[in-house]
């Protein structure tokens, strides 16, 4: 009505009438909610390149993307709350996401005075959305008119709605008092916790149509916050979880495929032979492939598979294909691994029995001493959840070894408990705790070493090639066991190195020494013992 008013005025007056604001194709009224996304994400302008200072052009995967997004119900309220985008690097994410920003401070999906926020791990990671979407709004006059850009701050507050967007990072000291519309955190694979993940999606519960995107290629390991995300997404798209509010959109190559072929590439990285370069991807490659150290990076960094930049002991697939539930009877044989840690270290105990079959079924147990959350951050391991899921024993400030005397006195009354096999470290302790409880249990020293650990590696890497090992998806040794990394010595024999695995590894020293006893030790010593007799 002003306009009109002042326009009216300047006829009056013989002046040039203001002009009308251009109208916006996302506007129109027909159009569905995820239309108008798209349409005004194509109204954006690309901000570098040979096509810079064009208009968008959103590929059919991007699109799908949207729809999926921002699908609505009956009542046309949007459905997702929380999604995820995962794909190779150089697909675009950032440029999507900032685009997705843009839509919601100060395009169809803004209110009023809403809360648009970029979450990543550092000051690096987090300036990228923000400079894109600084760069999208220069190549708009109307939209350069409306907006207030902090650059020092990372911020951009739109005059119009009075919703702001900031740049938040994992080292900001506090996120109390935030009340996101909208939220994108950038390479979630990367975070060593899910603190602020955590602290954004909490925040989102008084708006009325929040939103969560995550950005990123996978991460590592199956125990990030990004992997249990992704599996979580999985399940629901696999129907084995009903949950509309929860949406993944996955680009990832299957593992058992060949990693050369282009045909596996194009599986992760949807924009490969568009904006994403196939001769930068072939390079990469064959780079890969003449630096077998590099193998591992080209997995995930470029086929967004869930593997580690260091080459591991076991590989993830080959202990996963041994999975299943273990069964221990009453009363039957044991053999038991021992990995007594200091007064504040986790300690472990592994017990094995053999069935008929030949098939061993494995059972972990673990303590842990200390605060659990802030063992769970300087580990950036879920020891908080393990512990909620009865899967660790919390022990107070230390372990004390008398509750590991008890617990091998309980086995040894409910199994036979043939042997159990320790390291030197507080042994005497432990013995000491034995005795005071009348526990007779046969103790083998098992030195950590080459000499004694090198056939105790050989023997759990070949029980789980060979699928005769039942572990039960336990994932405190999962952990374990994606942590291991083995040192060789001139001869090539083997060790476990707590020193370069790249967490706690406690489980699985445990488990080669209880292999160990059954399989090498006691059959040694009874031959000694007949050579004698």
């Amino acid at each position: 009505m002003a306009l009109v008013a002042a326009q009216q005025a300047a006829r009056e007056q013989g002046l040039p009438a203001p002009a009308l604001p251009p109208v916006r194709s996302w506007m129109a009224p027909d159009l569905s909610r995820s239309e108008r996304v798209i349409r005004f994400c194509e109204e954006l302008r690309i901000t570098s390149g040979a096509d810079a200072g064009r208009l968008m052009e959103l590929r059919p995967w991007q699109r799908e993307f949207i729809e999926a997004l921002y699908a609505v119900d009956a009542n046309g309220v949007r459905l997702v709350r929380t999604s995820i985008l995962s794909m190779g690097r150089k697909n675009g994410k950032t440029q999507l996401a900032a685009m997705l920003a843009l839509a919601h401070l100060l395009g169809p999906e803004a209110e009023s005075r809403g809360e648009v926020y970029s979450c990543a791990n550092d000051r690096f990671q987090a300036s990228k959305i923000f400079a894109e979407m600084v760069a999208l709004i220069a190549g708009d006059p109307e939209l350069v008119d409306r907006v207030n850009i902090v650059r020092f701050k990372k911020e951009i507050e739109d005059l119009k709605s009075g919703s702001i967007y900031a740049a938040l990072t994992a080292e900001a000291k506090t996120k109390m008092g935030l009340n996101p519309s909208f939220c994108i955190y950038d390479e979630l694979g990367q975070a060593s916790n899910r603190h602020l993940y955590d602290a954004m999606d909490s925040a989102m519960g008084a708006r009325k149509e929040p939103l969560l995107l995550v950005i990123s290629t996978q991460a590592a390991d199956d125990f990030a916050p990004m992997s249990q995300l992704v599996d979580y997404g999985i399940k629901v798209n696999e129907g084995e979880v009903v949950d509309p509010a929860f949406h993944l959109t996955l680009h990832a190559a299957p593992i058992d495929l060949d990693p050369w072929l282009p045909e596996t590439w194009a599986l992760a990285n949807p924009a490969l032979g568009d904006f994403r370069s196939l001769p930068d991807v072939e390079r990469l490659a064959q780079q890969a492939q003449r630096m077998p150290a590099q193998e591992n990076s080209f997995r995930n960094l470029i086929l967004n598979q869930r593997v580690s930049a260091h080459t591991k002991f076991i590989e993830r697939t080959e202990w996963n294909a041994c999975a299943e539930l273990p069964l221990i009877p009453s009363g039957a044989k044991i053999y038991a691994g021992l990995d007594l840690g200091s007064t504040r270290d986790m300690s472990a105990l592994v017990i094995i029995h053999q069935d008929v079959d030949g098939v061993f079924h494995v059972l972990p147990e673990f303590w842990l001493p200390g605060d659990i959350g802030e063992r769970s951050d300087h580990d950036h391991a879920p020891y908080d959840v393990w512990v909620r899921d009865g899967l660790i024993t919390p022990v107070g400030k230390t372990t004390d070894p008398a509750l590991l005397a008890q617990r091998v006195a309980e086995l040894s009354r409910d199994y036979r408990l043939m042997t159990v096999a320790f390291d030197r470290w507080r042994i005497n302790d432990f013995k000491r705790e034995l005795d005071a409880i009348g526990c007779d249990v046969q103790l083998v020293e098992h030195g950590q070493g080459y000499k004694d650990m090198s056939p105790a590696v050989d023997i759990v890497e070949r029980m789980v090639l060979n699928r005769r090992i039942r572990h039960g998806a336990n994932p405190v040794l999962q952990a374990c066991v994606a942590n291991a990394v083995v040192s060789r010595d001139p001869t090539g024999g083997r060790k476990l190195d707590k020193a370069k695995s790249t967490g706690r590894i406690d489980g699985l020293v445990a488990l080669a020494m209880a292999f160990s006893i059954a399989l090498i030790k006691t059959e040694a010593e009874i031959d000694i013992a007949s050579m004698i007799g």
